[in-house]
């Protein structure tokens, strides 16, 4: 029997010299390929008797299996060898912080509406939502607006065709939502009896061809209505005064309500506010506009203004969350600056 052990000792030194892939296998065509040492061993069975080649055959095959064995680890230790240079090439540094999708927040002015709607809502207001495209009847004939008014001019709103607008308040929400409530109780109108009062509020988008640090085309306005048999004036001075010191968390708020003109309420009046102390201390700020409805738009509704009256308001939510929060540009609300916008999280 000879001893095939220089071979398997000249194979794994051949393997260990190998630095790449390409090497190893040009290594291993020298011993297992079929030109070689190996190989050719196995071939030379076939001269020897049938005792000789069993005897042979079983050394000759422990060799190839301890080649085979030798030609494993070494391409077992290339491996491990290359994912360490790979690890030391593409390192991380763990103990930074990973890269996160930012939280994101309610928006100021959607923060303003929901706590609007959730005053009035506790003081049993619906809240109504219209069209963005209005008519002109709703938008300005149905609230006593004349036809020579300047809401209606070219250069104060968006006309689209078809004789349509984009709404110029929420206004129309008024007429809209108090038709449909009429509707719903006019049965015991003619019977004489009194319906439930009409109180809603009607948050939303409007426009108009404006746009400066305290004007934008787009903006957002909330409209309040009360109708009902003996609602007046002062019921608004009330709720409105209680809404204002609720909203700024604020019980020494000023409220005063100055005498002005709308055509579709009289009387009328802006409501301002004053705040004690901070940067606007002293200063009269206005803040809504209000008043008794008038006549001509009771009637609109469908109700007999002898018999019913109320309030309306409108107030611009922007306004109300730059005096809120002490912002003095409104175009910031629009541009979707996430500098501007992260401040609210």
């Amino acid at each position: 029997m000879e001893d095939y052990s220089v071979l398997v000792d000249e194979a794994r030194a051949s393997f260990a010299r190998a630095q790449t892939v390409a090497e190893l296998e040009n290594a291993k065509a020298r011993f297992l390929g079929k030109s070689g040492r190996v190989t050719a061993l196995l071939k030379d069975l076939a001269g020897l008797d049938p005792e000789q080649r069993k005897a042979m055959g079983a050394q000759i095959n422990r060799v190839k299996q301890a080649v085979e064995a030798a030609l494993n680890e070494r391409r077992q230790a290339m491996a491990a060898e290359e994912l360490e240079r790979q690890l030391r090439a593409e390192r991380l540094d763990v103990t930074l912080p990973g890269r996160r999708r930012g939280a994101g927040a309610v928006h100021p002015v959607s923060r303003t509406i929901m706590r609007i709607e959730q005053y009035f809502g506790s003081m049993g207001f619906d809240v109504a939502q219209g069209p963005e495209i209005e008519t002109d009847w709703f938008n300005f004939t149905a609230l006593n607006t004349p036809a020579d008014h300047p809401a209606r001019s070219m250069h104060d709103t968006f006309y689209v065709e078809g004789g349509y607008l984009l709404r110029t308040h929420t206004s129309p929400m008024q007429i809209r939502h108090a038709m449909h409530h009429v509707a719903k109780y006019r049965d015991r109108l003619e019977a004489g009896e009194d319906m439930p009062d009409i109180r809603v509020i009607a948050p939303g988008r409007t426009y108009r061809v404006d746009s400066d640090a305290t004007h934008s085309p787009m903006f957002h306005q909330c409209e309040g209505l009360w109708v009902g048999r003996s609602v007046s004036f002062k019921d608004l001075k009330v709720i409105f005064t209680d809404f204002c010191r609720a909203f700024f968390e604020r019980d020494d708020l000023q409220l005063r309500f100055r005498p002005s003109f709308f055509p579709f309420t009289e009387p009328s009046a802006e409501v301002d506010l004053q705040f004690p102390d901070g940067p606007l201390a002293g200063r009269w700020l206005e803040v809504a506009g209000a008043g008794q409805v008038h006549p001509n738009v009771i009637r609109n509704m469908g109700l007999d203004p002898e018999a019913y009256m109320g309030f309306a308001f409108g107030m611009g939510p922007d306004r109300l969350t730059m005096l809120r929060y002490g912002i003095s540009d409104l175009r910031l609300f629009f541009e979707g600056d996430v500098r501007f916008l992260g401040q609210f999280q």
